[in-house]
């Protein structure tokens, strides 16, 4: 055992220094662990078989079709019309654009279901803007950056069904439910810190806007703001489950698009549909090789033994949690979220569990701290997006970073030690 876990880690950790993909780092040290357990023959065969199992999975089929309405909305105007939105609600409070952008990107974020389409959908508008008005260019790209992973929590989040998958059938509704509060309280948080920041750099006071003109910035954001209504909406009524949803969220999608906005043309679809079927490739791939490496992992006890060893440390429930998370902020700063839930999922929630936790407010936890893990070096795709958008090198983000942060991390440890902020809103409907 001793022997195939070195292997694993240090094969791993050398092709990630080797700038190697991620699915394909986790693929190839899978291969070589296995090479050391079992004959060269069967090892093959067992990844092949576990990737093929992996992504077979009907749950699995709301991801592309996630996928693909969030790149609708993203080349759909919506952007737009959820800043103009965010301005009316916000804009007028002194450093009121840095609010404008946090509360876009929680917008966008939930109807795309991607923190890195919100990156590039608000940061490549907002930031420009803010520019221009005197923020301070490192302080803009890092507020979009970190207020992007906020729509991860609140619905529709494939990262929500990744970790369904990999918690043996936790409902997907529930998940979707229980993320709204964790995600509002993390975007408070960073309104918080942004409006200290404000105060102390003295950013102007955004322009008040009349009451006719506020209210026709409402009728435009409607459609967009409907889609996430009308999926949770229907979810939670028993219209339809999730993955029926995503299909729904599609079919919106593309005639807000194309009929209601007018912002995508025909002609554009072939290049729409490519780029979720690339989206969609890299994610299945990621899922396929983390499910052969969580195969290995059980093959050798590991999570059993990992359970047993942080059980053993001490009785006490809120040093363990404190451990995993830990741990878990740690992985995030060089593995991707979809690989990290499938692989730390079934080695920490039987613990969890143990604990009396339940396995819902378990994964709003999980995906809470990863999200942080998005915005940090060196595997922080969201930060690299950011970066560049903002045209600002990743060392002069990390001290604008460090109290958004703090504040992401507080959010993370009253959402860990305060299970009522994850489960109040799945109870209340019965899940």
């Amino acid at each position: 055992m001793e022997l195939s876990v070195l292997v694993l880690v240090v094969s791993f950790v050398v092709l990630l220094l080797l700038n190697v993909p991620i699915a394909i780092s986790i693929g190839i040290s899978t291969v070589l662990t296995m090479l050391f357990t079992i004959p060269p023959g069967p090892a093959i065969t067992t990844v092949a078989q576990q990737m093929a199992t992996g992504i077979n999975s009907f749950a699995l089929l709301a991801i592309p079709f996630f996928i693909l309405s969030g790149v609708l909305m993203g080349s759909g105007g919506i952007a737009r019309r959820l800043i103009d939105f965010a301005k009316v609600i916000v804009g007028m409070f002194p450093g009121g654009l840095a609010y404008v952008n946090i509360l876009a990107c929680m917008l966008f974020g939930a109807i795309s279901g991607s923190a890195v389409a919100a990156t590039s959908a608000i940061g490549g508008f907002m930031i420009p803007v803010m520019n221009k008005e005197g923020y301070d260019k490192s302080f803009n790209t890092a507020v979009t950056v970190t207020a992007s992973t906020t729509g991860l929590l609140i619905p529709p989040s494939n990262i929500l069904i990744v970790y369904s998958l990999a918690s043996g059938g936790v409902s997907i509704a529930a998940l979707f439910i229980a993320g709204y509060l964790p995600g509002i309280l993390m975007g408070l948080g960073l309104i918080a810190v942004s409006a200290v920041i404000a105060v102390r750099k003295g950013y102007p006071v955004g322009g008040r806007t009349s009451f006719v003109e506020s209210f026709k910035k409402f009728l435009h954001a409607i459609p967009s703001l409907l889609l996430i209504v009308i999926v949770i909406g229907g979810i939670i009524a028993g219209y339809f489950t999730a993955t029926e949803a995503s299909a729904v969220a599609v079919l919106y999608s593309l005639l807000l698009a194309v009929v209601v906005y007018r912002e995508v043309k025909l002609k554009d679809l072939p290049g729409i549909l490519l780029k979720t079927v690339e989206t969609t490739a890299i994610v299945m791939l990621l899922i396929g090789t983390s499910k052969a490496m969580s195969w290995i992992l059980s093959y050798e006890n590991i999570p059993q033994t990992i359970s047993a060893t942080l059980v053993g440390m001490t009785d006490s429930k809120i040093v363990i949690l404190l451990v995993i998370n830990l741990i878990l902020l740690v992985v995030g700063t060089f593995m991707d979220m979809t690989p990290a839930v499938l692989i730390f999922t079934p080695i920490f929630l039987p613990v969890a569990m143990q604990l009396g936790m339940d396995p819902i407010h378990f994964g709003i936890m999980m995906v809470l701290n990863l999200c942080i893990g998005l915005c940090t070096p060196p595997v922080g795709s969201v930060l690299f997006v950011g970066s560049g958008i903002g045209e600002v090198s990743i060392t002069k983000l990390v001290r604008p970073l460090l109290p958004l942060f703090i504040a992401m991390v507080i959010a993370l440890f009253l959402v860990t030690y305060i299970p009522w902020l994850s489960l109040a809103l799945p109870r209340f409907f019965g899940y």
